[in-house]
């Protein structure tokens, strides 16, 4: 934790508001360097009517974790506009009800810890101060919890920290770099999900799998669905777990 955390209980009062009457309003959305789970894209690749593949292609660049291997996809930065959001207006965001959950949560920072056991999901949170930032101090009468709930927060985390148990998994199970198929694969499956949904059917990647048909034809019409297919697949793919999907 860095010395601009300071850490906060979800009962806590949250004094923060962030509005277009503050100084600082978009700020936070220039000199970015924000990194999107799969979930966000999902959901701002469908947001703006395109596919995954033309979204990660015309937003965003990735490379791969130097320990780890696994890919990581961040918004494509610009110095011609200063490293801004690509989605940033005047008047604020023009994909605000499908912002990232990062962006969501700031001012806050979340991490988690699961018991192994029980796959009890404890959660710790840290108010993040920065200079920039003029939305401090300002009495909304909420709690930290009552604040995440009107940001709508809950889903991104849902599913965001499914990617979470998976980068734990193969931080334990596979420690060190994955090789190249292995990484464009993990990219595939995470991330370009119309890609994988085309592979699926069109090139029959899962055809040793001897999925049921109601399945399939799940995965063919459900994108979040076809994102836990596709955390389920990686692990197998790695780990040797055996894959299972919701009916």
């Amino acid at each position: 934790m860095t010395e601009d955390m300071i850490p906060v209980h979800e009962r806590d009062p949250m004094p923060f508001e962030c509005c277009s009457e503050n100084p600082c309003f978009n700020d936070c959305c220039r000199d970015l360097n924000q990194a999107l789970t799969p979930y966000d894209i999902l959901r701002l690749k469908r947001n703006l009517g395109i596919s995954s593949q033309v979204f990660l292609k015309r937003y965003t660049s990735f490379h791969f974790g130097p320990n780890s291997g696994l890919p990581i996809v961040a918004f494509k930065l610009d110095p011609a506009t200063g490293y801004e959001c690509p989605f940033v207006t005047p008047k604020g965001c023009s994909v605000y009800a499908d912002r990232p959950g990062s962006c969501r949560l700031y001012p806050l920072a979340r991490a988690i810890a699961m018991d192994r056991e029980t796959k009890e999901i404890n959660e710790y949170f840290a108010l993040i101060e920065e200079p920039h930032c003029k939305g401090f101090g300002k009495k909304t009468n909420l709690t930290v919890r009552e604040w995440m709930d009107g940001q709508e927060v809950a889903l991104h985390n849902l599913h965001n920290d499914k990617l979470m148990e998976l980068i734990s998994l193969k931080n334990r199970i596979l420690p060190g770099k994955l090789d190249g198929a292995q990484s464009d694969q993990v990219y595939l499956a995470l991330y370009d999900l119309d890609e994988f949904r085309y592979r699926i059917f069109e090139r029959g990647i899962l055809k040793n799998f001897n999925l049921a048909d109601s399945r399939l034809q799940t995965l063919k019409i459900d994108d979040e669905a076809l994102m836990d297919f596709g955390i389920a697949w990686v692990k197998n793919m790695l780990f040797g777990i055996e894959l299972y999907i919701k009916e």
